[in-house]
């Protein structure tokens, strides 16, 4: 995943601003990130990989998430499997 990808597909919230939310407000606990937009609080698939960024930050290294359309094929499968509803279109 290139940092200009949609991390929370949700509310369309990109990998670098979580990278820079990160950055510029050194959250204590991956649940802030929420702060940033909203990311992770809709169907709840971007939560794992919202707490990866999160703690590859914290340890000062940089975590790879998997390409753009193996996360969107995971998180429809996710959606389909009845584990999380993604809030209606706008």
């Amino acid at each position: 995943m290139e940092l200009d990808d949609e991390l929370c597909l949700c509310f369309h919230i990109r990998k670098r601003k979580v990278v820079n939310f990160v950055r510029i407000e050194n959250p204590h606990v991956a649940s802030q990130l929420s702060e940033c937009g909203g990311a992770g609080t809709g169907c709840g698939w971007c939560r794992p990989f919202l707490k990866r960024i999160f703690e590859s930050a914290k340890a000062g290294v940089v975590d790879d998430l998997p390409s753009t359309d193996s996360y969107a094929n995971g998180r429809e499968k996710y959606i389909d499997a009845g584990k999380g509803t993604p809030p209606e279109s706008r």
